[in-house]
């Protein structure tokens, strides 16, 4: 099976940046369209970004946008999500997940289930 692994996540200050990282084995990454998720305690799952298996497509959610941008490398098998001006309510778990391209090719706003998840990286935004 795909194997996703999220790094990156840190402590950081109000108005840090970071690079989050998603690393993907046993399986080929052109295969999959990636999102972003993230999670705070005591809230709901959130999409935070999505790019296509072909990077002709990215969308991001509201809550982020203009702050984050997504990219990816395929022969690296490697999705990495820039984050730019973080602010407290950024603080969650960041998780990867993969769709195969044959489901979903596109990006939606409200796509089904995933096929594989990273376990997340936790990022807090704290002074």
């Amino acid at each position: 099976q795909l194997q996703l692994v999220e790094s990156g996540g840190a402590l950081v200050q109000p108005g840090d940046s970071l690079r989050l990282s998603c690393v993907a084995s046993g399986g080929n990454l052109n295969d999959y369209t990636i999102y972003w998720f993230r999670q705070a305690p005591g809230k709901e799952r959130e999409g935070v970004s999505c790019i296509t298996a072909d990077s002709g497509e990215t969308l991001h959610g509201d809550s982020v946008k203009g702050r984050i941008a997504i990219s990816r490398d395929n022969d690296k098998n490697t999705v990495w999500l820039q984050m730019n001006s973080l602010k407290p309510e950024d603080t969650a778990v960041y998780y990867c997940a993969a769709i195969h391209i044959r489901t979903l090719l596109l990006c939606h706003r409200n796509p089904m289930d995933m096929d594989f998840w990273g376990k997340g990286t936790l990022v807090t935004v704290s002074s």
